[in-house]
């Protein structure tokens, strides 16, 4: 990250030799926050280089402005703040211009895909660094943000794809193979394929690069071949890793690099026998804790820095739009009691609709039910007698009263639950047994019967005594059979007469069509076979609960 931040001082200063330059007074805050960033006091470089965005906005100097937010957002990255890097180079991209600004726009990207990677979002910042490589200005900028894309799809696993990047890298002609991008690529295309197949000697090309990087005093590259080295012999060569592993952290130590510090401190922790490992421990434990604080701590203060600033902007719009707001809200709640009272007239229309259909609905029950308890119990009564052979008046006239009392009160007949639901559907078709008629019912057992609601066994003995009905008096059948049978979770009727049938086309009189009403409302099926020989067949299905 180090590198990372004396890059971009030195993009900074290519940069003011191309752009309009402001005056010395009006750049005070931007050369305070360049000197702190060159110290490295970053804090400090934060709070006035986001100063000087302010006054490069407010006096018209927009790639000035985007500069200070590219050069915070490396800030806020090498702090660990990944989330506030993205946000401000997200808001630094409309500060600059593709053409002029190009080498910013080159490390604002390649910053935001850092931060990206960092929060594991590896597709996104494969992407990111894609384009961040468009706005290269030399093939060492270009190969380092292809190396940062290769990487990328590393993570991803997509080990072919960044072995593409890295080849295509090290065949270009513009290549020094004594630099550090060199090193870079080469280390990281051994360490690629060795993660595609383990098996696969990258020994000789991971300890090629150590040495180029040795000879050109790399540091910060030795601990990514330091890191590359231990993992390629921790399952080889234990031994070795550990050494690679300690090397890794005496470089970190020197170079003030407490990433690579804790990483290497964790690889010491797997590698060491377990005895020696209490120190390491420790100070993994103290550094990652202390590197967290401060991390906290820095996050904190970027973000009440940038608060400060857009609160001072904040309230002088809140005051510059207090009586647009006023205006707004005045209309609001014209148009909102507008809306209510058409609102309100609009319910009142639809409860007005909803009476009239629930008064029709009503009707129809009661049309039903008129039907059900006075014409089919007096016809069934009608039956009763005409099958007898000896007319007994006194029972006749009981089930007379019994019709006529239930007509007094036309409400919902609890069938079945005062006796058992299958003696009273059997009951119901043997009253239609005479000497010229011969009804047989089969599979009727208690059992079908358990799961299914009264308000289901109500409308099923409607139906049942308005097919017998139906048969009664158009069909002159000499036989008839009704079958019940469950069959997964389903309930199935199945009526059969060897009558004149239906011909042509089925129409439906009162009683049928209140039979395909009744098995429409228990979410069930009704189905008519017109086209047998001789007769009527009749299926009904539905739910057993």
């Amino acid at each position: 990250m180090k590198a990372h931040i004396t890059l971009l001082l030195i993009l900074s200063l290519l940069l003011s030799c191309s752009r309009k330059k402001p005056s010395v007074a009006d750049r005070i805050n931007y050369d305070k926050g360049y000197d702190y960033l060159e110290a490295s006091k970053k804090d400090s470089a934060f709070k006035y280089l986001n100063k000087a965005k302010d006054d490069f906005i407010q006096k018209g100097y927009p790639s000035y402005a985007g500069n200070c937010l590219v050069l915070m957002g490396i800030i806020q990255c090498d702090a660990g703040d990944y989330y506030g890097a993205q946000e401000t180079a997200l808001s630094a991209i409309k500060f600059l211009n593709k053409k002029k600004d190009s080498r910013d726009l080159a490390s604002n990207y390649n910053n935001l895909g850092i931060s990206c990677q960092k929060l594991k979002d590896y597709k996104r910042a494969a992407e990111i660094y894609n384009q961040a490589s468009m706005y290269a200005q030399d093939s060492v900028e270009r190969f380092t943000l292809l190396n940062n894309m290769a990487v990328s799809y590393v993570y991803l696993r997509d080990y072919d794809k960044a072995i593409n990047i890295y080849n295509s890298i090290l065949s270009s002609s513009n290549i020094d193979k004594g630099s550090i991008i060199f090193a870079k690529v080469y280390d990281n295309l051994a360490f690629a394929k060795f993660q595609q197949n383990p098996k696969y000697n990258a020994e000789y090309e991971l300890n090629k690069a150590l040495h180029i990087r040795e000879n050109i005093k790399d540091t910060d590259g030795l601990n990514a071949s330091f890191s590359h080295l231990t993992e390629y012999f921790e399952n080889r060569d234990p031994i070795k890793a550990l050494f690679y592993a300690k090397k890794m952290f005496k470089t970190a130590s020197a170079n003030n690099s407490p990433d690579d510090k804790l990483e290497a401190l964790q690889k010491i922790i797997q590698l060491e026998k377990p005895e020696n490992i209490k120190t390491a421990f420790k100070q993994y434990q103290n550094l990652k804790d202390s590197l967290e604080t401060a991390r906290n701590k820095s996050k904190s203060q970027f973000a009440l820095e940038r608060y400060d600033s857009e609160k001072f902007k904040r309230e002088n719009v809140e005051k510059d739009n207090s009586i647009l707001k006023l205006l707004i809200g005045v209309v609001i709640l014209i148009v909102a009691i507008i809306f209510i009272v058409i609102g309100y007239r609009r319910r009142q229309l639809k409860l007005k609709q909803e009476k009239e259909i629930e008064i029709k609905n009503t009707q129809l029950k009661m049309s039903k039910k008129v039907h059900d308890v006075v014409a089919n119990g007096i016809y069934q009564v009608m039956t009763k007698i005409e099958n007898q052979e000896d007319f007994d008046r006194d029972k006749a006239l009981d089930e007379l009263e019994f019709v006529y009392e239930k007509s007094r009160d036309i409400s919902y007949d609890k069938i079945g639950e005062e006796k058992e639901f299958s003696k009273v559907i059997s009951e119901l078709i043997a009253s239609f047994n005479n000497e010229t008629v011969k009804t047989f019912t089969a599979g009727n057992s208690p059992a079908i019967w358990d799961p299914v609601s009264a308000a289901v066994k109500e409308e099923v003995y409607q139906m049942i005594r308005e097919l017998m009905v139906n048969m009664k008096k158009h069909s002159h059948a000499s036989h008839v059979a009704v079958k019940f049978e469950k069959i997964n979770n389903r309930v199935d009727i199945q009526y059969k007469d060897n009558g004149i049938g239906i011909s042509g086309d089925l129409i439906y009189k009162n009683g049928l069509r209140n039979t395909a009403s009744r098995i429409e409302t228990i979410n069930g099926t009704i189905t008519f076979e017109t086209k047998i020989e001789k007769g009527l067949k009749v299926n009904l299905s539905f739910p057993a609960s």
